[in-house]
């Protein structure tokens, strides 16, 4: 199986790592994006645009490299770091791509279709109360007013959406960093680099937490043990194990940035054949029929969705390989204590 991610994406994504002749081309267009984006900016912090405060505190996670940065793991890991600290956090989210028109609870056993791969991957791990819809604040209302004991809310991406008041902004990159430094769609920013954030986490991946973040920024490890069969019943093997017996391994991703999930599987020390797909990627067409592979590797997102599909969902050779982040330093502390300055109602 091919890359299948489509030629217009792989040719950006190897532009906006250089400046280019295709990223200077671009350049005259980002000059544009950026004026807009600028006079947006301008008319909420002027009040001629407002930004609506919520009854709780707002998280926001989010990133301004377009594509994944660990978002997803991010969010669970917050989710639980403030259940720890004696919060009752709920979500709210856009709900890329899912094709819900008005504001929807999510749970469990929601269509991936309806609310969106990340939510609802969000949903099954934590069980925290999580609602999408296109306008946050709306959700946000929806949320509190059916969950009243949330306390403050986590915003899964929303960065741009200055409709919402937020008390905390959290950035999250990887080892792709800033790329050319450029803003859409020269490069791959949608914000400059300098934009404001009350705390910065570098998506590190498998690799080693020593050293690999400069000072300031919270490192992010996703650890990866084991993988668990898609098919019931759901057998469990240690990550590091799948390729005994000379199975011939296969491995799909159809998330952001699909290389850090093979980064993972090669530090567990396997061999496979690599099949990125587009971000978000529905399996509407069955990307495993026809792979020759004893045992096909993906991730916890992809999962959601091939569940949901009879001739995928009970494929014996298909195994998800959940990923646990993993932060460095009192990140946790610090967003506490800053909930903490947050002024009560």
């Amino acid at each position: 199986m091919a890359d299948s991610r489509p030629n217009a994406e792989a040719i950006l994504s190897r532009a906006w790592q250089s400046r280019g002749p295709l990223a200077c081309l671009l350049w005259p267009l980002s000059l544009l994006f950026a004026a807009l984006s600028g006079v947006r900016r301008l008319l909420f912090a002027l009040g001629v645009k407002r930004s609506e405060r919520l009854p709780v505190p707002v998280v926001v996670v989010g990133n301004i490299f377009v594509g994944g940065t660990g978002k997803t793991p991010f969010a669970i890991w917050l989710i639980e770091a403030l259940r720890a600290a004696g919060y009752t956090p709920g979500v709210i989210s856009r709900g890329y791509g899912g094709g819900a028109q008005q504001t929807v609870e999510v749970s469990a056993t929601s269509a991936a279709a309806q609310v969106g791969d990340e939510p609802l991957l969000i949903a099954q791990r934590t069980g925290a109360p999580l609602v999408v819809g296109r306008r946050r604040v709306q959700a946000a209302r929806a949320l509190l007013a059916a969950h009243p004991q949330v306390d403050v809310l986590v915003s899964d991406d929303g960065l741009q959406h200055y409709a919402m008041a937020r008390d905390i902004e959290i950035v999250l990159s990887d080892a792709r960093g800033v790329g050319n430094g450029w803003l859409l769609p020269a490069g791959p920013l949608r914000e400059p680099a300098s934009r404001r954030r009350d705390f910065s986490v570098l998506n590190v991946g498998s690799s080693g937490m020593a050293g690999a973040a400069p000072a300031g920024v919270h490192a992010m490890q996703l650890l990866a043990t084991e993988a668990v069969q898609l098919a019931p019943p759901a057998a469990r093997k240690p990550l590091a194990r799948m390729g005994e017996g000379g199975l011939r391994l296969a491995a799909l991703a159809g998330i952001g940035h699909p290389e850090r999930f093979f980064a993972t599987l090669q530090a567990a020390g396997l061999s496979f054949s690599r099949h990125p797909l587009p971000d978000h990627y529905d399996f509407a067409v069955d990307p495993f029929a026809g792979l020759a592979a004893d045992a096909i590797l993906i991730t916890e997102k992809d999962a959601v969705k091939c569940r949901a599909i009879e001739a995928i969902r009970n494929d014996p050779r298909i195994w998800v390989v959940p990923v646990t982040a993993r932060i460095d330093g009192a990140l946790a502390e610090h967003i506490v204590e800053k909930l903490r300055e947050r002024p009560t109602a």
